[in-house]
């Protein structure tokens, strides 16, 4: 460990230890109490004396009434069920004066360092046996567990002689999604293998679709004699298919060192697919090594957003399989994200499309 970071780690301590600061005011009373101090001793004049005990005396009331001002207060946190990393979200602040007969007064809140929160509250009054309840919005900058979280109360009621503080530890579980903002290529991405699944599934049904021109070795039993007539040129009559189009997105956890960006990045964008692709109405299948479900038939977004949030990279992982899809659902679009492409190539994904990170979506500036 460095010096610069050994100094670092003993300014957080102590600014995590110290619960009392002397302000400007409460330095400029002080000075003022040791004039009197040294002139009532020096003058033996008895007006000092009870001027003096009159400063000692506030001091002691400062002192008494802050420490408690911050007694009992219990901070609650209520965060939606569905977090996304770097989203804001609205939460649900409660402060709690669980003193039964004093209020607490002139109360900052503020977070801690790496906290989620990073809204710098006042609370002029929590009246005793009562909260107070505020909305603010949290953003969480990693996917995964969080947790705990870290707050600082202060306040320098009643004579702002002293700032007195109080750090406060929430232990709480909760899961944050990856990302799903739109990142650079993604929209791109998602238009492609959406407009590739649509075209894959034209023509397997009796849902007219458009009239398009005729094109070579296509069946004459669909061609629109009518428009043909009027245009010209042979037409034929295109049929959607009943079933949603499906999307397959692989993530290969194998992930070798100095490739940990990548796979965050592609966690991000496997999370980006499925949940765009879901919410156009297009079925998905998500696989990993050890995960593999079909949504929304097996289980909703959430399902696989919840898998994402804890994906971890692997050194070594089997070769990732697309299996039976290619049979069953020869017209699905598949997207594989690996580290390697010559991995992917081994493994049976058909005609895929592989995302490295070589490829221009998540080549790093």
């Amino acid at each position: 460990m460095s010096l610069a970071e050994r100094r670092k780690r003993i300014e957080r301590w102590w600014r995590f230890r110290l619960k009392e600061r002397i302000t400007l005011a409460g330095a400029g009373f002080v000075l003022a109490v040791a004039l009197t101090a040294a002139a009532a001793f020096a003058s033996g004049n008895n007006l000092l004396f009870l001027l003096l005990a009159a400063q000692l005396a506030s001091l002691l009331v400062s002192v008494f009434v802050s420490r408690l001002g911050l007694a009992g207060l219990e901070l609650d946190i209520e965060l939606p069920d569905h977090i996304s990393a770097r989203q804001p979200v609205p939460a649900r602040l409660t402060l709690k004066n669980e003193k039964p007969l004093m209020p607490s007064f002139s109360v900052h809140l503020t977070g801690v360092e790496d906290s989620v929160f990073t809204t710098a509250l006042y609370f002029p009054v929590v009246p005793a046996g009562s909260s107070a309840e505020t909305s603010v919005e949290v953003t969480f900058a990693r996917r995964g567990y969080h947790s705990e979280d870290s707050f600082l109360f202060r306040s320098r009621f009643p004579f702002g002689f002293a700032e007195r503080r109080a750090h406060v530890t929430m232990k709480h579980e909760v899961l944050v999604y990856p990302a799903l903002e739109p990142q650079a290529g993604f929209a791109e991405l998602l238009e492609d293998v959406a407009g590739e699944a649509q075209a894959r599934q034209r023509g397997r049904s009796h849902d007219f679709y458009r009239i398009r021109p005729y094109e070579a070795n296509e069946s004459a039993r669909h061609v629109d004699w009518r428009r043909t007539a009027h245009t010209g040129s042979l037409q034929v009559r295109e049929f959607s298919r009943d079933q949603e189009p499906l999307i397959e997105v692989l993530l290969d956890l194998e992930c070798p060192a100095g490739e940990e960006e990548w796979f965050e990045k592609a966690v991000e964008c496997s999370a980006y697919l499925v949940w765009h692709a879901l919410q156009k109405g297009a079925r998905v299948r998500f696989r990993t090594q050890d995960f593999d479900v079909k949504a929304p038939v097996e289980g909703d977004a959430y399902v696989i957003l919840k898998y994402l949030a804890l994906a971890e990279p692997r050194r070594k992982a089997a070769v990732l399989a697309r299996g039976g899809t290619i049979l069953d659902e020869p017209d699905s679009v598949a997207i594989v994200f690996s580290a390697s492409r010559s991995r992917a190539a081994g493994g049976s994904v058909g005609d895929a499309r592989v995302l490295t990170p070589v490829d221009g979506l998540f080549r790093r500036e």
